[in-house]
């Protein structure tokens, strides 16, 4: 069984940077095989895909996010990092984790996040 957990969101001003992490017990990412993703939901908003892609090969970026935030997430590892660069308010949402396991090809959610921009 697999367990997701973020952690690092927080209050920042805009501008500035912050790191998201996700640990996911329990797997050990296979290249090629195993997707990771980060999604966000802002208040009265619909969850949206903000990154993601399979481990080892050259992620997505929703247009919003691209060239600000980048997604880690190492083949042989468990942790999916999302860096995100130059927020703005409009970044403030709830973050997610979603991983899929090709073992049991199921999704893992994490709990969430919150991330706010203000100043």
């Amino acid at each position: 069984q697999v367990r997701v957990v973020e952690s690092g969101g927080g209050l920042v001003q805009p501008g500035e940077s912050l790191t998201l992490t996700c640990v996911a017990s329990g797997i050990v990412f296979a290249g090629n095989r195993d997707r990771v993703a980060w999604y966000r939901q802002a208040p009265g908003e619909q969850r949206e895909l903000v990154t993601g892609g399979t481990v080892g090969n050259r992620p997505w970026y929703a247009n919003s996010v691209k060239g600000r935030f980048s997604i880690d997430a190492d083949i042989g590892g468990n942790t999916v990092l999302l860096k995100m660069n130059n927020l703005t308010p409009e970044d403030t949402a709830v973050y997610y984790c979603k991983v899929w396991d090709h073992t049991d090809d199921r999704d893992y959610w994490g709990q969430g996040t919150q991330v706010t921009v203000s100043s």
